[in-house]
């Protein structure tokens, strides 16, 4: 019932950057915390950066001044600006949607879409 498309992943060089957006579609009801996630190998999940709708954001410690998050409401889409990218950067990105229904709260994901950096 709700899809969230990913795009903007790619290889690039160290200090370049990238642009990821993810739309969502489908039954959207009221979205509450956008945010997105990413994985590298051998490694957990870790949560990036996150803004609530009213703009509220926040950031893991390592990409904190290299990256920004935002949103469009109007089009249901997160954004997240990925400037002077390390190679520790490298991993699936994944956005993450939390959508309230009533009294409930579901979280929605992303397919994922590769980040490389490197020379």
């Amino acid at each position: 019932q709700v899809q969230l498309v990913e795009s903007g992943g790619g290889l690039v060089q160290p200090g370049g950057s990238l642009r990821l957006s993810c739309a969502a579609s489908g039954r959207i009801f009221s979205i509450n915390v956008m945010g997105w996630y990413r994985q590298a190998p051998g490694k957990q999940r870790e949560l990036v950066a996150t803004i609530t709708r009213g703009g509220s954001t926040n950031y893991v410690d390592s990409v904190k001044g290299r990256f920004t998050i935002s949103r469009d409401n109007a089009k249901n889409t997160v954004y997240l600006q990925m400037n002077s990218l390390k190679p520790e950067d490298t991993a699936v990105y994944y956005c993450n949607v939390q959508m309230l229904v009533i009294a409930s709260a579901y979280d929605y994901w992303g397919q994922g879409t590769q980040v490389t950096v490197s020379s």
